[in-house]
């Protein structure tokens, strides 16, 4: 930055830059304040043409008893001249408004002012004024003012008002405290402040309670929300009524008094009795089921609690028990069809599990004589209603309060499962045989049961020997040596034996599903396997015959059933049956039949809205260590292990099964969570594809379409209905 401070010496030097600059002004021996500039007997022409920028701000700045600041940027001529004598704060203002036309502005400080380039204004300490005062900087000078909104939305005015700043200042929203930070110039800045003043209004729109006397409050908020649609465009004129079931009226708001009028008179012309005589009323339901709410509204009516319970509650968890058979699974009222669980054990025995049945589609009339009756009809989904006035009135309060939509849960479930499997073990075996010829012949030999191939000694011995009863060795790294007897027999060997495994497993499985609130919801992903259970011939006696072989069936995977409840403050309570089957491979098939593995979890827990809880599991770590040896021999050091066989086994099992719920309210979450778990699907569809080769031909992989908008693109089905085709010129003239 250069310094220009004006002194009395240097304004004689300035006449003498140009004679077409002229100067007069009455100095004033001190520094007036700025306040003060304006003084009707100290005025001053200027008369600037084509003069350097540099001295014409030291001219001004000596005029005004100002000091400025010039950045080294700030470059070029300028012209400023004034018709008459001006002030010293007319003769500020001018030079800040020739500046702005050169694309300089001027920041005002602490008894000085700095000339910057316009851009880096915004970034110097300017003055800053808070609310709408008046005072303060005025003119092109670089401003910034923070603004207090009451009523309109801060984000809402930064898009109406950042096309009114100048393109090298800013504009801001504080949603927390509602407020605007504009950095501009003071004059831009009062036409601003009158713009804010006016946005940030009161609405007119005014509420208006209307009781209706007749018809029903819900019917006409509906009908009113329709008719006074506003038009395409936007939402100025629109009008919102909503209904008050405790007092059967509406309250609307409009955004004028000739909207509200014209609501409240189309709500007195349909607020008339009825022609017809009766009083048979059919309600449409929306959400909920017709059915069972008809049966909860004639529990109502008639006062007899035990009207819902008797149907709706059958279909306890004992339904969900063994069989006779011991696998094939009783009926379930699950859903109301009977399941073949499939599970290894007797199935979930919490009762917030059992099935919700389904009554038919006609119930018994209940409450009727003067309460009236109510009959549902599922095929519409409608309740037909014969009651009086009054009653009519009670119902439908009730009727819009529980025909509501209700919220959905999507449940992720994640099942670890590590297995780690170590085998090490190592061991000696001896044999030997005297010489040949001799009536009796000495021998012996050393085997050990935990062996691999049981007798690997023999096996060796009858394999060198050519005997064909002999058996290959076990798995691992058998060495052994023998001394060959003159006519081809084994005389004397050993045999060593050692084996290391590591086996290590790790498996996970998300099942995951959606379901309504307060429903039972259940997957299952497996196998459905075959299991002996008995064979026997038809002739029993001799043996022969047909043999006949009776196979039970078992269903082995995952299953998840679970029933989610959604709580007022947020939380879910879940009430969880989790099992997981498999068959054990680990253990060698017998002929009683396989053997199965099962995990299964049968809880209840409270969680937060996407929050990942714990639902239990197993750490289990098994280790064995044998030892086989020969008594004395197996004791010597060192030279004890030719005479031993160890064998050492460790077994690590991590289970765990964890649980996420997540609440989808509306359409919109529900479209984000699908289109989530699709993406996720084409990606991996994407990352399976195979490479290209050049010498295997390219077939293709199957893959999802891409989603958009919710919709699949490019899969062969419609994005939209198809629009019914106009009739044929024929067919219009016979209808004319």
């Amino acid at each position: 930055m250069k310094t220009h401070t004006a002194s009395p010496k240097s304004f004689p030097a300035l006449r003498r830059l140009s004679a077409a600059a002229m100067l007069c002004c009455a100095l004033a021996p001190a520094a007036v304040p700025a306040t003060a500039w304006a003084q009707p007997n100290d005025e001053a022409a200027l008369n600037f043409v084509g003069a350097d920028i540099e001295s014409v701000v030291k001219a001004v700045g000596h005029y005004t008893n100002i000091t400025f600041l010039i950045d080294p940027r700030v470059k070029g001529t300028i012209n400023l001249v004034s018709e008459k004598p001006i002030t010293k704060s007319q003769a500020f203002s001018l030079l800040a408004s020739a500046l702005r036309l050169q694309g300089y502005a001027i920041v005002s400080g602490d008894g000085y002012a700095k000339v910057v380039p316009e851009a880096e204004a915004k970034l110097q300490a300017s003055p800053t004024v808070v609310g709408g005062a008046q005072s303060g900087p005025k003119g092109d000078q670089v401003v910034t003012q923070v603004f207090h909104l009451n009523h309109e939305n801060s984000a809402n005015l930064v898009t109406v008002l950042r096309p009114l700043i100048t393109p090298n200042n800013t504009i801001n929203a504080n949603p927390g405290n509602n407020t605007l930070v504009i950095t501009d110039y003071a004059d831009n800045l009062k036409r601003l402040a009158k713009i804010i003043a006016a946005l940030d209004a009161p609405s007119a729109a005014d509420l208006d309670v209307i009781p209706v006397r007749y018809a029903i409050a819900s019917d006409l908020a509906a009908m009113v929300n329709k008719l006074m649609e506003p038009g395409a465009g936007g939402d100025s004129g629109r009008v919102t009524a909503v209904p008050d079931p405790r007092t059967n009226s509406l309250v609307v708001r409009a955004p004028s008094a000739a909207r509200a009028n014209l609501a409240k008179s189309l709500i007195a012309k349909l607020d008339q009795p009825t022609a017809q005589a009766g009083n048979v009323h059919v309600v449409y339901l929306k959400n909920a089921e017709a059915t069972k709410l008809a049966e909860t509204l004639r529990a109502v009516v008639s006062g007899d609690s035990g009207a819902v319970g008797g149907q709706s509650g059958q279909g306890g968890l004992a339904s969900l028990g063994t069989g006779s058979g011991g696998g094939q699974m009783g009926q379930s009222n699950l859903g109301g069809q009977g399941a073949q669980t499939g599970s290894t054990t007797g199935g979930p025995t919490n009762p917030a599990l059992s099935g919700n049945s389904r009554s038919g589609s006609q119930s018994t009339l209940g409450g009727g004589g003067a309460a009236g009756f109510i009959q549902a009809d599922a095929t519409t989904n409608t309740l037909i209603i014969t009651a009086p006035e009054a009653v009519y009135r009670n119902l439908r309060a009730v009727i819009d309060q529980l025909d509501v939509r209700r919220a959905q849960v999507y449940i992720e479930a994640m099942i670890v499962e590590i297995n780690a499997n170590k085998l090490s073990e190592f061991g000696v075996q001896w044999a030997g045989l005297s010489g040949e010829g001799h009536t009796y012949r000495v021998g012996g030999a050393t085997t050990y049961n935990n062996v691999a191939g049981s007798n690997s000694i023999v096996n060796l011995n009858g394999l060198i020997q050519g005997s064909t009863g002999a058996s290959a060795p076990g798995s691992g790294l058998t060495l052994g040596i023998f001394k060959q007897l003159a006519n081809g027999k084994l005389g004397l060997g050993a045999v060593a034996h050692a084996l290391g495994a590591d086996d290590d497993s790790n498996i996970l499985s998300t099942p995951n599903m959606l379901t309504l609130d307060n429903e039972v919801a259940t997957i299952k992903v497996g196998q459905n396997v075959p299991i002996v259970t008995g064979s026997y011939a038809t002739n029993s006696t001799t043996g022969g015959g047909n043999p006949f072989t009776t196979v039970d069936r078992k269903d082995i995977g995952i299953t998840l059933k679970v029933r989610p409840q959604i709580s007022e403050g947020g939380t879910i309570k879940l009430a969880i049956y989790n099992e997981s089957s498999s068959i054990d491979t680990s253990v060698a098939s017998n002929a009683n039949g396989l053997i199965l593995k099962n995990r299964v979890i049968e809880n209840n827990i409270v969680a937060d809205d996407g929050q990942v809880l714990v639902l239990g599991g197993l750490i289990q770590d098994d280790s064995s260590d044998g030892v086989e040896k020969v008594p004395g021999l197996g004791d010597i050091p060192l030279i004890g292990n030719l005479f031993k066989y160890q064998k050492r086994t460790r077994k690590k099992t991590n289970l765990m099964v964890f649980l996420r719920p997540v609440v989808v309210r509306n359409r919109e979450q529900g479209m984000s969570l699908t289109a989530d778990r699709y993406d996720y699907m084409r990606a991996t569809q994407q990352a399976a594809a195979p490479e290209p080769s050049i010498t295997v031909q390219s077939l293709g992989a199957p893959m999802l379409p891409p989603l958009q908008d919710g919709k699949p693109v490019g899969s062969g089905q419609l994005a939209s209905p198809i629009a019914p085709a106009a009739p044929s010129v024929p067919e219009q003239k016979q209808q004319q």
